[in-house]
């Protein structure tokens, strides 16, 4: 099977298809796969997912597809960057390689609903479009097309239209790959501090040394946390590694509510969980030393 984009989307699927025993090649016309994902998360995740078996060409573009008459599907690549041409066939293709709003023949232009350039309605800080009494969320809007970020769109548009003061906090919003492991990820990524010029403490602890995970044996992964080096304000948290996707709602959590890593570090965590990869993270990013590692 070859998955055409190393999206999120396309390695969910591949990660399903390549438990089920399946030999997944993952072609990815970027340098690295997950562009939206921290870098140092990103590459263990790639790490993890090769040690499971699967292939991955990066920088690499497909310029041609053919499907034969026995079904089998011959691909045509080339680096991204130019160069020469090779081909490799498959049983099946899954082209993965983005989305876009589904805008499209609703009528909005008959109405006089601005949309830009990529489709997507145009809305103010209360989710109002520029036609009176017309809102929009979710996945036509602008921001990550995600299932709880709509759903929080949608109280905080009704709570508007009631005469309330409905609010999203985007620097919460939490992402989730469900892969196995699983990706967990809410805040900025290191990359995004550097450019805005933030300076950061940053502090990262190992499944490995996580006893739950080394019981289960299931410890692949890391937990790490960004904190503002002045406020100690946690800014970004970054998880791969087994439950990801629920144990992220801690930090989610803690940033709505503006907490510190030392509040969390402080905070006390059941033992044995995976949790305290959480606490122990946060460790390393208050007082530069996790207690375990």
């Amino acid at each position: 099977m070859a998955v055409i984009g190393a999206g999120v989307i396309g390695l969910e699927m591949g990660s399903v298809w390549r438990r089920l025993g399946t030999n997944v090649t993952v072609i990815e016309y970027l340098d690295r796969i997950t562009p939206a994902v921290d870098t140092d998360t990103a590459t263990m995740f790639q790490r993890i997912l090769t040690k499971q078996g699967f292939k991955f060409a990066l920088s690499t573009k497909v310029t041609k597809s053919v499907v034969g008459a026995d079904g089998l599907v011959t691909l045509t690549t080339e680096p991204s960057a130019g160069g020469a041409a090779s081909t490799a066939t498959y049983d099946v293709v899954l082209v993965a390689t983005g989305r876009r709003p589904f805008t499209a023949g609703l009528g909005l232009a008959d109405v006089g609903i601005v949309t830009d350039k990529a489709g997507r309605v145009v809305v103010n800080h209360e989710f109002k479009t520029n036609v009176p009494g017309v809102y929009a969320i979710g996945d036509v809007i602008d921001g990550p097309m995600l299932a709880h970020k709509a759903e929080e769109e949608g109280i905080a548009a009704v709570e508007n239209i009631a005469g309330m003061h409905g609010h999203v906090n985007y620097d919460a919003i939490p992402g989730v790959i469900y892969t196995y492991p699983e990706v967990a990820t809410v805040g900025k990524t290191e990359e995004e501090l550097k450019k805005a010029g933030v300076k950061y403490n940053k502090g990262v602890f190992p499944f490995q040394a996580n006893s739950r995970a080394r019981a289960m044996q299931d410890a692949d992964g890391q937990v790490k946390i960004l904190a503002d080096a002045a406020t100690d304000r946690v800014l970004g948290i970054h998880i791969v590694g087994p439950n990801a996707g629920e144990m992220i709602a801690e930090g989610v959590l803690g940033m709505e509510y503006g907490a510190s890593s030392e509040d969390i570090a402080r905070t006390t965590h059941a033992h044995p969980t995976l949790s305290e990869a959480f606490k122990e993270a946060a460790m390393a990013t208050a007082f530069g030393k996790a207690i375990h590692f």
